[in-house]
Parts: C-alpha cells; structure tokens; sequence
C-alpha cells in the first residue's frame, strides 16, 4: 500500500459532505501511507458541489469530478475508479450510513485479499429494504455462484488494479465481488457498523432496485459463464 483513494459518489447529499469529510480524515490521517478524497458529484441539484470545491480549497488532498448531467451511481464509481491515483480504492457512501471507522479494522486483511467488502449485519433500515435486500442477495447469489451476503454495501476496499479492469455498466456497481472474482481477486466479507441516514432521502425505491437487478444479474451471469479462462502451456514469442 504507497496510496489509498476514497471514491464517493455524490448526489444530493449537502447536510453530509462536511461531517463525512470529517470522519474520513480522522481514519486518513493515521493510515501508514499517504491518501486522496475523490468526490464524483452526479450534477446535484443542491449545495453538494459547492461544498466539495470549499473543502479542495481548504484540502489538497480532496479532488472531484463534476459530471455535466445525472448519470447514475455506477458511472459516478467507474468514473472516479478510473481517475483516482491510490493502488488501493475504497469506497463508501455520502450518507453516513458508512461508517468510516471500519477502515482501519477492514485494512487488516488487505493484502491477504485483494478485495474486502462491508456486509452491513445490523441494517439500520426500513423492514421493506431489509427484506428486498435479502431477497435480492438470495437470488443473485444462487444465479452467480456468490456467496456474499451483501454485495449492495458501498463500504469496500479493493486493489486498484484490478478494479480498472472491470468494466462497469449501468447497476453493475452491485456486483463488484463477483466482477473482481472474475479479475483474479481473493475476497473477503467483513461486518461493518451500519448507522441510520443523518441527512437526506435514498435515492432508490424496492421496485426499481428489484427490476434493475433482475436485468443485471442475468447479464453478470452470461460474463461469467463466457469468461475466457486462458492457460498457456508453453510460449515462444
């Protein structure tokens, strides 16, 4: 580990951005290497991009991307995969439901792992997202072949090499264990805190997460089973 990238994903979050700046540079700056904050805000509507651009003036260790339109989660995370400059990424959410103080608890295993992922084992969410979540989980894992109990938690660290060679489309960001599995990656799941939202409103309703992720597994699915798994036995180029 030389340098760690967090990678955040913004829409809409303006009463989080200072108290979640907070918290990471509490972690930040005992890490053992050094480290960039990656804000990606996907054309919020709000006070969320000014608010970053007063903390990259204040911070030379906070960068951001500003998208032109609203393109969605998974463009906001590929975009920033691909921008940021650590060999190790994490990422969590805007909304303090991350807990960063997880951090320094799930670096532990990197290294073993090229890939730690947050399972959020006491939700602090509604009943109906709890249980669209299981379902959700259930079915994608019996459909990939995964074994992770919550793919959908956004706290997660990964080797940043890896991760720039999976190719994300739209609400592929859910699969991420699988896809760097397909990269090669060791993962490992670890229980995180998870906290109750301090600000704001989720972007995301149960039927639409249901629809989408019905498209998207099948389509993971397919990646996995025309994954080109090739061996050379011998070489004389």
């Amino acid at each position: 580990m030389e340098k760690i990238s967090f990678v955040v994903p913004v829409y809409d979050e303006e009463g989080n951005i200072e108290r979640l700046f907070t918290e990471i540079h509490k972690v930040a700056v005992d890490l053992p290497c050094s480290w960039e904050l990656l804000f990606v805000d996907d054309c919020s509507r709000d006070g969320s991009l000014a608010l970053i651009k007063k903390l990259a003036e204040a911070h030379p260790q906070v960068k951001y991307l500003a998208f032109e339109k609203n393109t969605g989660q998974s463009a906001a995370l590929f975009a920033g995969f691909q921008a940021a400059t650590g060999d190790v990424i994490i990422t969590l959410d805007a909304d303090l439901q991350n807990d960063p103080a997880d951090i320094p608890r799930m670096l532990a295993y990197y290294g073993d792992y090229d890939m730690v992922n947050g399972w959020r084992y006491n939700r602090q969410d509604t009943l109906s997202k709890k249980i669209s979540s299981k379902i959700g989980n259930f079915v994608r894992n019996k459909l990939t072949w995964e074994t992770i109990h919550d793919t959908g938690c956004s706290l997660k660290i990964m080797n940043a090499t890896m991760l720039k060679r999976v190719k994300i489309y739209k609400g592929l960001h859910r699969f991420l264990p699988t896809l760097m599995r397909i990269e090669g990656a060791r993962v490992i799941e670890v229980k995180v805190n998870h906290r109750a939202r301090f600000q704001g409103v989720s972007k995301y309703t149960n039927l639409r997460r249901g629809i989408e992720g019905l498209y998207d597994v099948i389509t993971v699915r397919w990646m996995i089973k025309r994954h080109l798994t090739i061996k050379v036995k011998e070489r004389h180029v």
